[in-house]
């Protein structure tokens, strides 16, 4: 039950301030219709910091096309073991690394030299804050969502043309 009065559902707590939602829309927008990074790249950040958030609505969107892209129950399955799983390649690893840090202890992270220099060598600099803009959505939304407890029943399914459906 949402900690606000609004209908338990994904968007009605944007409705009480409505000069301010077509922000958040926007970003929305921009991160699942802009990102030019791959969508598994994506998707293990955006999980790894939907595990982090504890948001029920963002561990369980999928993405419409996630077969064809390789987004089985295997890669959702071993998100948290992104350090040791077969199934990642390297650049979805430092993807992972980088939502875990942002998530978790994002100090550490900017101090992270080694980290950075194994980043810079699979990212370019515009991948990297392609991978920021993404990650402060996932972050800032998903853990707004949670606390006030809204849309946490939702099923979300997402294409790849910024289409957001609520099931």
């Amino acid at each position: 039950m949402p900690n606000i009065k609004v209908e338990d559902d994904l968007g009605s707590w944007m409705s009480l301030r409505p000069d301010m939602a077509p922000g958040l829309i926007a970003l929305s927008d921009a991160v699942y219709g802009k990102s030019q990074l791959p969508l598994r790249v994506k998707e293990i950040a955006r999980m790894r910091i939907a595990l982090a958030n504890e948001c029920e609505v963002c561990r369980n969107a999928r993405y419409e096309q996630g077969e064809e892209a390789g987004l089985d129950a295997a890669f959702y399955r071993h998100v948290l073991e992104w350090r040791t799983a077969s199934i990642y390649s390297e650049r979805e690893r430092l993807a992972a690394e980088y939502a875990e840090g942002i998530a978790l202890d994002h100090v550490r992270l900017r101090e992270d030299q080694s980290f950075w220099a194994r980043h810079r060598q699979h990212f370019s600099d515009a991948e990297i804050v392609d991978l920021a803009l993404c990650c402060a959505l996932w972050l800032g939304a998903g853990r707004t969502m949670r606390v006030l407890d809204v849309g946490q029943t939702c099923a979300l399914v997402m294409s790849r043309n910024a289409q957001v459906e609520a099931a």
